[in-house]
C-alpha cells in the first residue's frame, strides 16, 4: 500500500455517511454555523464510503453512535469490524494443544 502524506490525506472528499441526503448523496464532513444533524457525523472518504456495502455503512455509524461523544474533541470508532477468532484457535492449535505437533 503506497504511503501518502497529510497534504494528500486532508484533500481526500470527506463525507458524512450517517446522514445519507434524499437524492442517495452524501453530506459534506463538518457542520457550519449552527447546522444540526439528525445523526452524530461519521466521516470517511468518499472512496471508502463507496467502497463500502450498506451492510458496513450501518454498521459503522452503528459503532460511531455506540461510542460517548462527550468533551470537546471527537470520538473515534473503527470503520471496519475487527475480526473475531475462532473460540478453539482452529486446526492447528487444537492439534498442537492434544501434542500431535
Amino acid at each position: 500500500m503506497a504511503k501518502k502524506g497529510l497534504r494528500a490525506w486532508v484533500k481526500e472528499n470527506w463525507v458524512d455517511i450517517a446522514n445519507k441526503k434524499s437524492d442517495g448523496s452524501y453530506p459534506k464532513c463538518g457542520r457550519s454555523g449552527g447546522e444540526k444533524r439528525k445523526n452524530y457525523p461519521k466521516c470517511v472518504p468518499i472512496a471508502k464510503a463507496r467502497a463500502m456495502s450498506k451492510g458496513q455503512r450501518a454498521g459503522a455509524v452503528k459503532r460511531k453512535q455506540a461510542k460517548a461523544n462527550t468533551g470537546p474533541t471527537p470520538s473515534r470508532a473503527a470503520t471496519f469490524a475487527k475480526r473475531k477468532k475462532a473460540m478453539g484457535g482452529g486446526f492447528m492449535a487444537r492439534r498442537q494443544m492434544m501434542g500431535m505437533i
